[in-house]
């Protein structure tokens, strides 16, 4: 396998991409001059020493040179601890703070399970929540925030089923969401009426 393939197989494996598109990427980058191809590799090489992965809420962030491995969100003090809004990809809780509609904490799963998945832990962070919830006695409230399909809704279910022995509600976003929207891409006021009417 040559540089080009491999470099196209490598793109195939970003979400949503096709071998076509991955083969555009590859060209691309042979048709720039200068050294972007080097910035774009240091920019890489970079992300893996400056983002570090929150031990609370799962989500990536950057450290900007401090020593921590709590994010700027679940170390604020100001915020709902008594909240805790489960969310599939870090792309969806940027989705909701912009929406600037809700105060409380988070928790990436990391993704969602497909319907016919046979072995749903493997493919979210399930164990991480479960231990979060056990770990946190703040916590009142898990607020499913699933995308509107059907992989979504079943997610939605498999949690709801593995959280029903906590002693906590559970609920979901209101649909102010259309079926088949993804959170990632619902507008702020959407988002903010969804948690409103969050239904329990």
């Amino acid at each position: 396998m040559n540089s080009i393939d491999k470099l196209t197989e490598l793109f195939r494996l970003f979400p949503g991409i096709g071998p076509r598109q991955a083969k555009r990427f590859v060209y691309y980058l042979l048709a720039r001059g200068g050294n972007y191809s080097g910035e774009l590799a240091q920019a890489i090489e970079n992300l893996k020493k400056e983002i570090v992965q929150c031990k609370e809420c799962q989500r990536f962030f950057a450290k900007n040179g401090h020593k921590t491995s709590i994010c700027s969100i679940c170390s604020d003090d100001t915020r709902d601890n008594s909240l805790l809004m489960v969310v599939p990809r870090d792309i969806d809780l940027e989705a909701v703070e912009k929406s600037g509609s809700y105060k409380g904490q988070y928790f990436i799963l990391g993704g969602v399970v497909p319907i016919l998945d046979k072995e749903p832990e493997k493919k979210i962070r399930i164990s991480k929540l479960e231990a979060r919830i056990k770990e946190d006695k703040n916590i009142k409230e898990v607020i499913l925030a699933m995308n509107a399909n059907q992989d979504g809704e079943h997610t939605a279910e498999f949690l709801k089923e593995k959280l029903k022995n906590f002693k906590l509600q559970t609920s979901e976003l209101g649909r102010g969401l259309s079926t088949g929207a993804e959170l990632e891409y619902a507008d702020p006021e959407t988002l903010k009426n969804a948690f409103l009417h969050r239904t329990k």
